[in-house]
C-alpha cells in the first residue's frame, strides 16, 4: 500500500473526522487519499496558520483530534504559531506537512526546510520520517503521544518520495495505541484531605487541566461536598457555572476581579488542580504566595514547584484525583455546611461586580458583553485571541458550560478567533458560535471568512472597534508616557468592516447605538 494512503486509512483508525488545511506539491499524495476518504472532511483554509487555529478550536468544543495539513517551505513555517498557541494550552492535534525528497534534505532545496526542528519547542513532539516503513508506527506513536498526560500538538513531516514509496501494510493487523493516565498516591491525597480540613480559610483553584480531563462535574462535587470556595483560571473558564454559589471568579491581572483578588488574598491554603500558576494568574508573585502553603495536583510532573513553593504535589490526571479525594472525603466525614466567608460569596460578588449598563455613545465595550450575556443562551460557544477584547471578556462575559468559552491564553494569539471559532461550529454544528474580537485582532485572520463562506459555516463574528491598538496604545500611554503606531483610522473610519464581510460573502452589520446591539445579534 503506498505510505500516503496508510497515512489516511491510520488518520481514520483514529478517528480523525475533520481536516483543515492547504494542498501543495510536496503534500498532494496525501491529499490524493484525503479527497477519497468517506470520513474525513477537509476545509480549504486560506492561510496555513488559520488551519490549525481551526484544528484547535474544533478539539476544544468536541474533545477530538482534528488534523491540519500543508505543504513544504512557508506553508510548514506557517503552521508555528498556530502550534504555539494550542502547546501552551495543552490542546491536542496532528499536524502533518509534506517535505521535498529526502535526497535534498540539508541541500536547501526549493521549499526545503527543517519544520521538525523549527517547530520542536512549540509541539509536544515532532517527527520527520525518512524511512517509510516507520510511517505506521510513527503515526501511532504521534496520537499517542497527542494524548497522554499533558495533552498537546505533534507534527510529522513527509518527505515526497517517503509519501509516494509503497509499503506493507494491514489495516487489521494495526490498532490505536494505549494511552495511560496517572493515578494519585493514596497516601497523599490523604495528607491532602487532612491539609483542607485542618485549613481556617482553604480555597480551591481549577485549572484547564480539569476541563482537559472532562472532570468538571467531579469537581464542582467535590467543591460542594467541603463546601469550599472555587477560583477559575482562565483556561478554566466555564468549568463552574459564573453564578454557581461557590465560584469567586477570576484573579491576577488583566482577566481578574476586584473580588476575586481580595477573596484569595484573605486564603490561608490553595489546592490548585490541573493549572500553571501562569503570570496571568498570578501576577507579583511575593503578593500572591505570601502567608499561603499550597497543594498541587498536576498531570505533568515538571508543572510542580515550578513556580510557587508548594508543600504536596501529586501527580496524577485531574480526574483520577478527583475520584480519590472525593472518595476519600467521604470515608471521613458528612457534607460540610460552608463558613459565613463562604456563605457571603454570591452577595460580595454582585456587590464587587464591574459596572455593565452604560448608555453612552459612542458604545462602551462593557455594554457590548452586557448584550452578549443577555442574548445569547448558556450553550453559546466563544472564541477570543488577545488585546483588551478579551480582558473585557474575560472580566464582564458569563459562561455556564464547561467547553463554551475557547481562548488563547497562554499565548494571546491575535487572529486565533476567527479560525477557532470555525473549527468550533464545525465540532459542535447546533451551537451558537462567537467569535468576539478587536479590530485590530480580526485583520490577522481575516482571509478565514472565506473558510467559513465557502463551506456554509454559520458564526457570529462581534468586532468591537475602537480603531486602535488599544492595549498596546494603553501600555505605551500608562508604562512609558508616549503613544505612536497604534491608531488604526484613516480616512474616516479605516477598514470599512460591513463591505469587507460582504465582499467575501457574509452578512456584515455596523452598530452606533446601544439600543442597536440586540437588533444586531437577531
Amino acid at each position: 500500500m503506498q505510505a500516503a494512503e496508510v497515512v489516511v486509512r491510520i488518520l481514520e483508525s483514529e478517528g480523525i473526522e475533520a481536516a483543515y488545511g492547504i494542498p501543495g506539491a510536496a503534500i498532494n499524495p496525501v491529499y490524493e487519499h484525503l479527497g477519497s476518504s468517506k470520513q474525513i472532511k477537509h476545509y480549504l483554509a486560506r492561510h496555513e496558520e488559520g488551519a490549525v487555529h481551526a484544528a484547535d478550536g474544533y478539539f476544544r468544543a468536541c474533545g477530538q483530534l482534528a488534523l491540519a495539513i500543508c505543504t513544504s517551505g512557508p506553508g510548514a513555517t506557517n503552521f508555528v504559531t498556530g502550534l504555539y498557541t494550542a502547546q501552551i494550552d495543552s490542546i491536542p492535534l496532528i499536524a502533518i506537512t509534506g517535505q521535498n525528497v529526502r535526497a535534498q534534505l540539508g541541500k536547501e532545496a526549493f521549499q526545503c526546510v527543517d519544520i521538525a526542528e523549527i517547530a520542536r519547542p512549540v509541539c509536544k513532539a515532532t517527527w520527520i520520517i525518512t524511512e517509510p516503513h516507520q510511517v505506521p508506527t510513527t503515526m501511532r506513536e504521534a496520537f499517542r503521544v497527542a494524548r497522554e498526560g499533558r495533552p498537546g500538538p505533534v507534527l510529522i513531516d513527509l518527505p515526497l518520495d517517503v509519501q509516494l514509496a509503497d509499503i506493507p501494510y494491514d489495516p487489521q493487523a494495526d490498532a490505536p495505541l494505549p494511552v495511560t493516565k496517572p493515578e494519585p498516591d493514596r497516601k497523599q491525597i490523604a495528607r491532602a484531605v487532612d491539609m483542607l480540613l485542618a485549613a481556617e480559610k482553604p480555597v480551591l483553584i481549577m485549572g484547564g487541566g480539569v476541563l482537559l480531563a472532562g472532570a468538571s462535574e467531579r469537581f464542582i462535587q467535590f467543591a460542594e461536598y467541603l463546601s469550599l470556595p472555587v477560583i477559575t483560571t482562565y483556561m478554566a473558564t466555564g468549568g463552574i457555572p459564573a453564578a454557581h454559589p461557590l465560584h469567586v471568579g477570576h484573579i491576577g491581572i488583566q482577566v481578574g476581579s476586584p473580588f476575586g483578588n481580595q477573596f484569595f488574598l484573605e486564603s490561608d491554603l490553595v489546592m490548585g488542580i490541573g493549572n500553571r500558576f501562569g503570570d496571568r494568574h498570578t501576577g507579583k508573585l511575593e503578593t500572591y504566595t505570601e502567608g499561603r502553603r499550597f497543594i498541587h495536583i498536576n498531570v505533568e510532573p515538571s508543572h510542580i514547584g515550578r513556580i510557587v513553593p508548594t508543600e504536596l504535589g501529586i501527580v496524577a490526571d485531574a480526574g483520577l484525583a478527583l475520584d480519590a479525594l472525593l472518595a476519600e472525603i467521604k470515608a471521613r466525614t458528612e457534607p460540610l455546611a460552608p463558613s459565613k466567608r463562604v456563605k457571603n460569596i454570591p452577595t460580595d460578588r454582585a456587590r464587587l461586580a464591574r459596572k455593565t449598563d452604560y448608555d453612552q455613545v459612542p458604545i462602551m465595550p462593557q455594554r457590548v458583553y452586557q448584550e452578549m450575556n443577555e442574548y445569547f443562551d448558556s450553550n453559546t460557544i466563544y472564541t477570543t485571541g488577545c488585546g483588551l477584547t478579551q480582558i473585557w471578556s474575560g472580566q464582564f462575559q458569563s459562561i455556564a458550560s464547561p467547553y463554551t468559552y475557547l481562548a488563547s491564553g497562554g499565548a494571546g494569539t491575535l487572529g486565533f478567533d476567527l479560525p477557532a471559532a470555525i473549527g468550533a461550529k464545525i465540532a459542535q454544528p447546533e451551537a451558537t458560535v462567537v467569535a468576539v474580537m478587536g479590530d485590530g485582532g480580526f485583520g490577522f485572520m481575516i482571509e478565514e471568512l472565506a473558510m467559513a463562506c465557502q463551506h456554509q459555516i454559520p458564526i457570529v463574528v462581534v468586532i468591537i472597534n475602537n480603531g486602535y491598538l488599544s492595549l498596546i496604545r494603553q501600555n505605551q500611554r500608562y508604562a512609558y508616557e508616549y503613544e505612536y503606531a497604534v491608531d488604526l483610522t484613516y480616512d474616516g473610519l479605516g477598514v470599512d468592516f460591513v463591505k469587507l464581510a460582504e465582499s467575501f460573502g457574509a452578512y456584515g452589520e455596523r452598530v452606533t447605538q446601544p439600543e442597536e446591539i440586540r437588533p444586531a445579534f437577531e
